[in-house]
């Protein structure tokens, strides 16, 4: 193996790149875009599109998705040398609908140039990149999905002004972990596990992906500028305190969260246990009262057959009149 990649940091220090604004700060920037073309082509390549050969970095704030929401930021927006629109979000926490959101904000992207005058024709195809440290489709174990508009029988295309894909995170290191992924020869594997190396829920930090990636480096230019210039995010105080306040305002939302979910489910648990020892309860008094119900009626036949009248049997047993009059009949009838 050559040298070394020259770094500054332990492993233990890096950056977590799920974490949306160190995604954002190695990805997202004006300096590192060429790394975010590379990336980019390798997500986009399984749908047949062209080449992407540069982009430009667009203003990723938009109106808000509610009324109170008044400005929404997008992580990030690009425009393509094709003039194709590409939006790239990255969520951390199953927090939100995804899919719908991905929707939204696909439509967002999509309407924002439409101005007066401006022709349908005009307005430029979007392509939504959903990037999720969580697994989203029970149906399929493959990382990355894409979807597009087709007709339902002969499944040709409506439109190419709609593309979306999911990639989702713990299926690519569930893969990897299986020995299913060669980021040698694949280079999207290549990039997502970059990605996937510090798991900062878990403070764990996937030292075999590291050395196997830091091997490709040697040979793969992009991926080595990655490397540095995430080496070098890591290392800046003032980013690693930008870093870690997002980090625990992720984390304390999930802990939030999971704690409100704990709640709900004892309160719901308390309840059933509640019901079930009221409901046992119920029973027992109801199975008293039916077998207090029952002596009655035989004391009440024998009184009967013994000639007592319905006003002393009635004082003896608290049984009514008329279900008296009931169990006479139905002695004669015998």
């Amino acid at each position: 193996m050559e040298t070394k990649l020259l770094r500054r940091v332990p492993l233990s220090r890096l950056m977590d790149l799920k974490i949306d604004y160190a995604f954002k700060q190695l990805f997202g920037t004006e300096k590192n875009k060429d790394i975010t073309v590379v990336f980019l082509n390798a997500v986009l390549k399984r749908s047949g599109r062209e080449q992407i050969h540069d982009i430009s970095f667009q203003n990723t704030e938009f109106g808000g998705e509610y009324e109170e929401d008044k400005r929404s930021r997008l992580d990030i927006l690009a425009v393509t040398n094709d003039n194709e629109w590409v939006n790239i979000e990255i969520q951390f926490t199953n927090q939100y609908d995804m899919i719908k959101r991905s929707i939204y904000y696909w439509s967002t992207v999509y309407r924002a140039p439409m101005k007066k005058k401006m022709s349908y024709r005009e307005l430029r195809p979007v392509i939504a990149i959903n990037i999720m440290n969580f697994n989203l489709f029970e149906q399929t174990e493959d990382f990355h999905t894409t979807y597009h508009l087709y007709e339902d029988e002969e499944q040709f295309q409506l439109t190419d002004i709609m593309e979306f894909h999911f990639l989702e995170m713990p299926k690519l290191i569930q893969a990897w972990k299986q020995n299913k992924l060669d980021p040698w020869n694949d280079v999207l594997a290549r990039w997502l596990l970059l990605l996937g190396i510090v798991d900062s829920r878990k403070g764990h930090v996937y030292e075999d992906i590291y050395k196997e990636l830091e091997e490709i480096a040697m040979k793969d230019d992009s991926l080595k500028s990655a490397f540095q210039g995430w080496d070098i995010l890591s290392a800046s105080t003032e980013e690693v305190l930008a870093y870690d306040s997002r980090v625990k305002e992720v984390l304390d939302r999930e802990a939030y969260k999971r704690e409100a979910e704990l709640r709900e489910q004892e309160a719901r648990e308390k309840a059933l246990k509640e019901g079930r020892e009221e409901g046992r309860e119920e029973g027992r008094e109801e199975g008293r009262e039916e077998g207090e119900k029952q002596r009655n009626i035989e004391i009440a036949k024998k009184m009967l057959a013994q000639g007592f009248d319905h006003a002393q049997i009635a004082d003896l047993t608290e049984l009514s009149n008329e279900e008296i009059q009931q169990l006479e009949e139905n002695e004669d009838n015998i």
